[in-house]
């Protein structure tokens, strides 16, 4: 009995162990440097910059004025092109922020109506464009890519075809002065390759 005791003291004696306390991480730098609060003068000397038309926009103004237009439109690598003749009338729109494109023609021996707009987004620092015309419904957008010049504008286009499939585009503006300017069109072949599907002349009417 009096080992059994003292076995039973042993256990009593025994301590439990202490839970283990979680230590709080520690802040981040990032979380120390949280943003400082702009001030009502710094949120609006921000808009001014983002409203401002700039240097981006006049490079636009070379192709405002009345247009003879001939488009060349190819459906599929090596088809011959179907050529139309239209007319383009481009102005400066929203205080001179997007360049407004109407154009009336004919496409695939029908009339062929399009509205288009061309601006430069000076937060993204890249021109932005949309198109819409009377062969569909939907509406094609075109963000600017690479150093635009005041020769060459180049875009990466995006519009969903009458199958439900996204297409995509490369467009490249090209302008010659205050009298002519181009738009061409390419996109990816079955072949995985390149080939122009548009090209539009602009001279000035």
């Amino acid at each position: 009995m009096a080992v059994k005791k003292k076995k039973a003291a042993r256990a009593q004696t025994k301590t439990t162990p202490k839970a283990k306390t979680r230590t709080k991480p520690k802040a981040t730098a990032a979380a120390k440097r949280a943003p400082k609060a702009m001030s009502q003068e710094e949120m609006m000397a921000q808009w001014k910059a983002a409203m401002t038309p700039s240097a981006g926009h006049a490079l636009l103004m070379p192709m405002v004025g009345t247009w003879r237009a001939t488009t060349s439109f190819t459906m599929a690598p090596g088809a011959p092109p179907q050529v139309s003749q239209g007319t383009s009338v481009n102005r400066l729109v929203l205080g001179g922020r997007f360049l407004e494109q109407a154009y009336k023609g004919t496409a695939m021996n029908m009339p062929f109506e399009g509205i288009g707009f061309t601006g430069y987004d000076n937060v993204q620092k890249r021109y932005v464009g949309t198109w819409m015309d009377t062969m569909g419904t939907g509406m094609m957008t075109s963000i600017g890519v690479g150093r635009p010049t005041d020769e060459r504008m180049d875009f990466v286009c995006e519009a969903i075809e009458p199958s439900g499939r996204k297409k995509i585009f490369d467009a490249i503006i090209r302008v010659h002065g205050h009298a002519r300017h181009s738009y061409e069109m390419l996109t990816k072949g079955p072949n995985g390759k390149n080939y122009r599907v548009m090209m539009i002349e602009y001279e000035r009417a």
